[in-house]
């Protein structure tokens, strides 16, 4: 069969209406019909004339053959059984049973001055006002991308981040610095309704664009203002900013649950792992403790 034909089978279209329905998002989605698209076009085959021991052998094969990470493992998973239990209705007993192990790596994290030499030699200025709001905020780095001017609430200091992940919205507070830097990048291109629009050569595209800066480009900025200043860290990304700005708060002792409203989590245990990325608790304790000695 020709490559991509799954894209145009009723199974794809059925699939994705289903998701829909099920409240998932847009790159959710997309993601699980990739899986998909690389069952069917491994055995060749519509979806529906595939056996649950072919099944089997698919998630060993990308597994143990083709060596997919845990992390692609997940998304396979979670893409092939969302079809065959949604769409085709199968109630096999490996649907309930398959999923990846977890890995347990930590993220990365910057300390405060390692964000400030990176913020300070971000160039041109549209990278620098876009990765300290992404820090200064604990956006996602999505989040920052669209967020519309009408987002700025600046009598309450607050940004109402909207198409959050897993669709919440949620309101952040925005620091007056935050709010005065972003209130003089707009004025350098007042696009009525992108914080962060588009730009081009010349920087001719902000005020007219419908789409905002490139991921590509914020990306590359924050590698290369990372390299300026010299820090070794590997796995540093703009994602990167956020566990900074959840770790520094926790250090500075602001009390998890109000970190995990404004990062948008959902459980409180995945904001937990910021606990592991800080020792200021173990400080606490050795002073607490050695305060005790002396008195002995």
């Amino acid at each position: 069969m020709q490559k991509y034909w799954w894209y145009k089978t009723e199974w794809h279209s059925k699939m994705d209406k289903s998701m829909q329905v099920n409240g998932m998002g847009e790159r959710t989605r997309e993601a699980y019909l990739r899986s998909m698209r690389q069952l069917v076009e491994h055995y060749d085959k519509s979806p529906d004339l595939i056996a649950e021991d072919e099944l089997l052998d698919y998630f060993i094969h990308r597994q143990n053959v083709t060596g997919w990470s845990p992390a692609t493992m997940r998304i396979c998973y979670s893409g092939v059984k969302f079809f065959f239990k949604h769409v085709l209705k199968k109630d096999w007993h490996l649907l309930a049973i398959a999923q990846a192990r977890r890995e347990r790596r930590l993220p990365a994290v910057l300390s405060r001055d390692e964000v400030k030499k990176i913020l300070s030699l971000a160039r041109p200025f549209h990278n620098y006002a876009f990765l300290a709001t992404v820090y200064s905020c604990g956006l996602r780095l999505q989040e920052g991308l669209f967020l519309e001017v009408s987002d700025i609430d600046g009598q309450r200091r607050m940004i109402h981040v909207h198409r959050g992940k897993g669709a919440k919205d949620r309101y952040v507070p925005l620091p007056e610095a935050t709010y005065a830097l972003l209130r003089r990048y707009w004025i350098t291109h007042r696009n009525p309704q992108l914080i962060f629009p588009a730009v081009g050569r010349g920087g001719q595209e902000g005020p007219h664009s419908k789409i905002p800066m490139s991921i590509e480009g914020v990306q590359g900025a924050l590698r290369r203002a990372k390299r300026a200043a010299g820090i070794s860290k590997k796995g540093v990304s703009v994602h990167t900013l956020r566990h900074s700005y959840a770790t520094h708060l926790l250090e500075a002792g602001v009390n998890l649950r109000v970190i995990q409203k404004n990062l948008g989590h959902a459980n409180i245990e995945t904001t937990m792992i910021y606990l592991h990325l800080t020792n200021k608790g173990m400080e606490d304790a050795y002073q607490i403790i050695n305060a005790v000695m002396q008195g002995v």
